[in-house]
């Protein structure tokens, strides 16, 4: 019975040890994956060399592994400025960025933690490389010359950052804001822009109706310039025939009832009359 309790004793310990043994092994080896890198503390010392993606060993019980993600990260952020012109500038920058790999463990001493990082590195960093940009150039130009504006942004932001092995990879402006009294001055600019734009536009207008009509007076003269040329030609009266006809006809008068030409008239201009009215005078004469 004492030899049965004995085994039963020996095999409890043996477990024990054995899962200690077990816990100690799975303790002891640390796995990176793809797109991490670890830093490695022992009694909360951090240990030169960061751990990069695989099996990794680290001494049981006193030691700890901290985890960075240095894949693509995403930060927006927002900064305020002064022109050189001394106007209020805003605009908010979207920063994508990741960790340097071989850095963490500086990043880990210094800064702690990602959200440290962004926090108490990238806001403030962004802030002040903004306001290098954008005390170079007038209000105006951070309009007409944003792309200018973005390109001294990115470089002063990737030379303040790169020293606390942060890379940036790309920035966009989202939103970029001036005073209302700016957004005044610019909303009446562009008003009175459009009446000037307007004006010309009405001068252009009545320059070609001017020019129009003397146009239209230029032919009629040239017409009666013909018109007095064929006239002194020989058949002019065939002319004048015509021109006396149409004119009747156009004033809505009645066709007379007799047509009589002129025969030794050098001009053949017609004479006409109505012999309704003929008779009727004939008619008032005494007997």
């Amino acid at each position: 019975m004492k030899y049965q309790n004995s085994q039963n004793w020996q095999a409890l310990i043996a477990g024990i040890i054995g899962a200690i043994l077990i816990l100690f092994s799975l303790s002891s080896f640390v796995i990176i994956n793809p797109g991490q890198a670890g830093v490695l503390s022992i009694l909360g010392k951090a240990r030169d060399g960061a751990l990069l993606e695989g099996l990794h060993f680290k001494p049981p019980l006193v030691s700890a592994v901290d985890i960075y993600d240095v894949t693509v990260q995403k930060f927006e952020v927002p900064a305020q400025s002064s022109t050189r012109d001394l106007q209020d500038l805003s605009a908010s920058f979207a920063i994508n960025f990741r960790l340097d790999p071989t850095k963490v463990v500086e990043i880990r001493r210094k800064q702690g933690t990602l959200q440290n990082v962004v926090s108490k590195i990238i806001a403030p960093q962004t802030q002040e490389s903004f306001k290098i940009a954008a005390a170079r150039r007038t209000v105006e130009e951070a309009i007409t010359k944003r792309d200018e504006l973005k390109e001294d942004f990115d470089t002063a932001l990737n030379e303040r950052l790169e020293k606390y092995g942060i890379i940036v990879l790309d920035t966009s402006v989202v939103d970029l804001a001036f005073s209302p009294e700016f957004s005044r001055a610019v909303e009446e600019k562009q008003i009175a822009e459009q009446r000037a734009q307007r004006a010309v536009y009405v001068a252009q207008e009545a320059e070609q109706e001017a020019q129009a009509d003397i146009n239209r007076a230029k032919g009629k003269a040239e017409a009666q310039r013909l018109l007095a040329e064929t006239l002194r030609a020989q058949g002019g009266a065939l002319v004048l025939q015509k021109e006396a006809i149409q004119a009747w006809r156009e004033g809505g008068a009645q066709m007379p009832r007799v047509l009589v030409m002129g025969g030794e008239s050098k001009t053949n201009f017609p004479f006409l009359f109505n012999l309704g009215n003929v008779q009727q005078e004939a008619a008032t004469q005494p007997r």
